[in-house]
């Protein structure tokens, strides 16, 4: 807690400083000179404080790079684009890199505009935002920059270097140089150290990694997260069909990437459609809740119904009332867990038939676990409560703790079944197993949860008690 209030003051001030700066009367060229000393990021976050005239004003001050920079840092930036003369918007956009651009572009409504802009800008650059905007969301293309270096692979050392001193003015990412064959094909990967290190008469063919990881343009982003993520390069090419280089993948693409698919994952868990927003409007979140919503008021019905099937038990022993929750809640949880770790194994696209299926005992084997630890725990305490506090007799009131410690026990083992086997099922006819497993387990488990409880009391208590 005391180091995120160190963190929240260290912000205000560094809000607080710059806009001393901005409103401190000075030059545009000292002011320039005082704010290059922040980061890009600290400017982007104070926009949102500023009044339109203090914002345009920043932005003759910042000038079109400046501009670029700070605007790559802001989460939607339609709305500070148009507050910029249309040609000196599209001078932004063309500082930026494509793939921030094309995203820039995408979040204007006005389509229009969109067009407008696209025609005041350079040809090229305008075609790599087409390119990238050609994509769908969920393909690699959408999310890759067209901001890198090539080396042909017949150069030397020195004419390597040189093309690359003649290219770092436009294009800044540069850890890691791609090569080309005769016929502009990817063909491999240089580090720049290796380069710089590298003495003029070695060929360059020594300093190539021919094995380079790449992707290709139209594959799935989620089928390769974890691929990427475990490269960790600072850039990995993206490839068309005929092996050519269409722009690259960075590190910072790759975790954006990652945490919008955990935040969407989150979001299908909770039963939603997407991710909601702050400022969201009343009735899209609605709309967004409310299929599964119905769906499960219906499921929920049925589980009520089963519930009735078994009064004649309830109206014997009121008291099994009394553990149902117990039960329900332990298997909802349990199904929860199994459900979060399968969808965590489905991701890996290379995992074998026998593996999933010793998956599916193993889990198993942990809810028997789990559910003899805590059932044998709900056996004495329940019957402690009953004998103590309801005042049955230690027989009874262990007889009734036992039915209610063997549901659990039965109940966790099914739930965690439940929990690996649907995601499993929606994975393999092709419906993405977390939108529709979340929702749907929590009321599966409680059916199997009433059923098993109800269905032992009626067994072992019915007449008995």
């Amino acid at each position: 807690m005391e180091d995120r209030e160190l963190t929240e003051n260290r912000e205000e001030d560094l809000k607080n400083q710059i806009l001393e700066i901005i409103n401190s009367g000075k030059s545009n060229e000292e002011i320039r000179e005082a704010l290059s000393d922040f980061h890009e990021n600290d400017i982007a976050e104070i926009l949102e404080e500023m009044e339109a005239d203090e914002r345009k004003r920043l932005y003759q001050i910042l000038g079109v790079e400046g501009v670029s920079e700070v605007l790559t840092y802001v989460d939607d930036a339609s709305d500070y684009i148009s507050e910029i003369d249309p040609e000196k918007a599209a001078d932004v956009l063309e500082n930026m890199d494509a793939d921030d651009a094309a995203e820039v572009l995408e979040n204007i409504d006005d389509e229009k505009q969109r067009e407008k802009l696209l025609g005041l800008m350079d040809q090229e650059a305008a075609d790599d935002v087409r390119l990238i905007s050609s994509y769908d969301d969920d393909e690699i293309g959408s999310m890759m920059t067209t901001n890198f270096v090539t080396i042909p692979e017949h150069f030397t050392i020195k004419q390597a270097m040189r093309s690359l001193v003649a290219q770092a003015e436009e294009n800044d990412n540069i850890m890691t140089l791609y090569v080309t064959d005769k016929e502009g094909k990817y063909s491999g990967a240089i580090e720049l150290r290796d380069l710089v290190v590298a003495r003029a008469d070695v060929p360059l063919e020594d300093i190539i990694s021919r094995n380079y990881p790449h992707v290709y343009d139209h594959e799935k982003i989620t089928e390769n997260i974890e691929s990427l993520k475990d490269y960790a390069e600072d850039s990995i090419p993206v490839l068309n069909e005929k092996d050519e280089i269409l722009g690259v993948i960075t590190a910072q693409d790759i975790t954006e990437a990652i945490d919008e698919a955990m935040a969407e994952d989150y979001a299908k868990l909770a039963g939603l459609t997407a991710e909601e927003d702050l400022n969201e409007k009343l009735a899209d979140s609605v709309k967004k809740r409310i299929p599964w919503l119905i769906l499960l008021l219906f499921l929920g019905i049925g589980v009520s119904t089963v519930v009735g099937v078994f009064e004649g038990v309830v109206a014997q022993i009121a008291i099994v009332m009394c553990f149902q929750s117990l039960i329900l809640d332990m298997a909802g949880n349990v199904g929860t867990q199994s459900l979060a770790v399968t969808i965590r194994v489905l991701m890996d696209e290379g995992a074998s038939g026998a593996e999933k299926i010793k998956f599916v005992f193993k889990e198993m084997l942990i809810g028997a676990t789990n559910g003899a630890i805590l059932g044998s725990a709900a056996i004495c305490f329940v019957g402690l409560y009953l004998h103590f506090l309801k005042g049955y007799i230690w027989f009874k009131a262990f007889e009734i703790s036992g039915c209610v410690g063997l549901a659990l026990l039965l109940a966790m083992i099914v739930s965690s079944l439940m929990g690996t086997l649907i995601p499993m099922f929606f994975h393999k006819i092709k419906v993405d197993p977390a939108v529709a497993s979340g929702p749907l387990i929590t009321t599966v488990n409680d059916l199997v949860a009433v059923v098993t409880y109800y269905g032992l009391a009626s067994l072992l208590l019915a007449g008995r008690i």
